[in-house]
């Protein structure tokens, strides 16, 4: 077993779909406005079993559900962790961010469609910098670097608010919020 310099597992193992301890799914996305989505996330202190299957949940989920990413906190979990997955164009392969933090933000906002597993049926335009850097753990608890001017720094930026407790309804523009306002009541309201 070997680690990229991209933090990426590079044995067969990596696969979220090798990663089987033999127990059933348990966790499921918690849904707006469970207060979990609202806590900012606490640190892992120790990358271990049950945070490897924790992950392999998540990847699970993710998959199931088809996003491009996933937040502990959207599973129930407030722990600085999240997935990403491949994007439609096939890049950026399945990577765990433990304890992560962004950095080198640059580049004029841009506004982009964004949606959310745990607000279905909400979408609205989300204005981010396109270039960031981003320091995090991997699976095995080993660090690394990486650093995009695509697509997943807009996908770490949407996850790391997450374990901030920062949701899109937050970030979006006072025009979308009224467009969404009845679903996001109908979420509140168990409906």
């Amino acid at each position: 077993m070997g680690i990229s310099a991209a933090g990426q597992r590079t044995d067969a193992a990596f696969r979220p779909s090798d990663y089987d301890f033999g127990m059933a799914r348990k966790r499921q996305i918690v849904l707006y406005p469970d207060p979990v989505l609202r806590r900012r996330a606490k640190s892992v202190e120790r990358v271990d079993d049950s945070i490897r299957d924790l992950v392999r949940e998540m990847f699970e989920i993710m998959d199931e559900e088809e996003g491009i990413g996933l937040a502990a906190p959207q599973v129930g979990e407030s722990l600085r962790i999240f997935v990403t997955g491949p994007h439609a164009d096939g890049t950026h392969p399945h990577m765990t961010y433990i304890n992560p933090v962004l950095s080198g933000f640059d580049g004029e906002l841009q506004a982009h469609d964004e949606g959310c597993l745990s607000l279905p049926g909400i979408r609205g335009e989300i204005r981010r910098q396109p270039h960031a850097v981003i320091e995090a753990l991997d699976v095995e608890g080993k660090p690394f670097r990486m650093e995009s001017g695509d697509f997943i720094a807009r996908v770490w930026q949407h996850e790391f608010d997450h374990l901030e407790g920062i949701l899109i309804i937050d970030r979006m523009t006072a025009l979308d919020r009224l467009r969404v306002r009845r679903a996001v009541k109908e979420l509140e309201s168990g409906g």
